[in-house]
């Protein structure tokens, strides 16, 4: 993020996104011949891409630099058309836009970290299930026993430490941990530059994604992409080095009245060997704090 602040040609977030996305649509796949020779230009030309939109280079050419903050609702879906984006980062370009034509920009909001009391029964009641009430940027508020435990490594990690990206880009056990590294890796950068495209300026956020630009080649390389991801409901594997190999369902869902908390469940039908390893990773947990001396 300090590189893009530095480079005051960089324009906005709604033109770094648009340059970004530009870069990785090539001519054929949205029906242009490409001539004889070498192209310069990774992706598309600025003037194919405002040829396709319906917009002038000269226009096209403003949005990337900034200059130009009001394109009209149907302009910005036309480039969506044009750029080949799915179902997010159509409605991540319409946010970008909104946000650029705001002439005065919005203080970020400094994000709570205060997890409220029913929240904190709703936890307890989901044991021995592995969930976690989440900050926006992924930090880890809350959590049933399993919850913590479930990433390997985390609790020798001061509280306030506790984050889900910096686990997966930082911690030496991640890369063991989940079965699909690379793919956790480029989920957890594509849903920091979702909120880095509506609330770059927040401190929350700057603070992770500088610590990790200067720790991580791998984050440093995602987020030049300019990916984005909104959170989801699936399954995941898991090599857990005290329970073994589980897959688990896992559902995230935001919590009503808390600005960016989120609740995330890891699940197992009763009665399965995954099932039985959760059991056994709440014991776990649950020993363990029970052998840490009181703070």
């Amino acid at each position: 993020m300090a590189r893009e602040q530095r480079d005051g040609s960089s324009g906005s977030e709604l033109g770094r996104f648009l340059r970004a996305r530009r870069t990785r649509v090539t001519p054929g796949e949205v029906g242009l011949t490409v001539g004889p020779g070498l192209r310069r230009t990774p992706g598309l030309r600025r003037e194919e891409l405002a040829t396709l939109a319906g917009v002038s280079v000269d226009y096209y050419i403003r949005l990337e630099r900034g200059k130009e903050t009001r394109p009209s609702p149907s302009v910005v879906d036309a480039l969506a058309r044009a750029l080949l984006l799915g179902e997010i980062e159509h409605e991540h370009l319409r946010s970008l836009a909104a946000r650029a034509a705001r002439t005065a920009p919005e203080p970020p909001a400094a994000p709570g970290r205060t997890v409220r009391p029913g929240v904190k029964l709703l936890l307890e009641s989901l044991r021995p299930y592995p969930a976690y009430v989440g900050s926006r940027t992924g930090d880890l508020l809350a959590h049933t026993p399993a919850g913590l435990r479930l990433f390997a490594g985390m609790d020798g990690w001061p509280p306030r430490q506790r984050n889900i990206a910096r686990y997966v880009f930082l911690h030496p056990s991640a890369r063991e941990l989940f079965d699909d590294w690379d793919n956790q890796i480029r989920g957890c950068v594509a849903r920091l530059r979702a909120l880095a495209g509506t609330d770059p300026d927040a401190p929350d956020l700057t603070n992770l994604a500088g610590e990790l630009l200067l720790k991580s080649p791998e984050f440093a390389r995602l987020w030049e992409r300019y990916d984005v991801r909104g959170h989801v409901q699936g399954r995941k594997t898991f090599h857990h080095p005290e329970v073994g190999d589980l897959t688990l369902g896992y559902q995230s869902m935001l919590l009503e009245g808390t600005p960016g908390h989120r609740l995330m469940t890891y699940y197992a039908e009763p009665g399965t060997p995954e099932y039985d390893a959760i059991v056994l990773l709440d014991l776990l947990a649950s020993e363990r704090s029970t052998k840490l001396p009181s703070m």
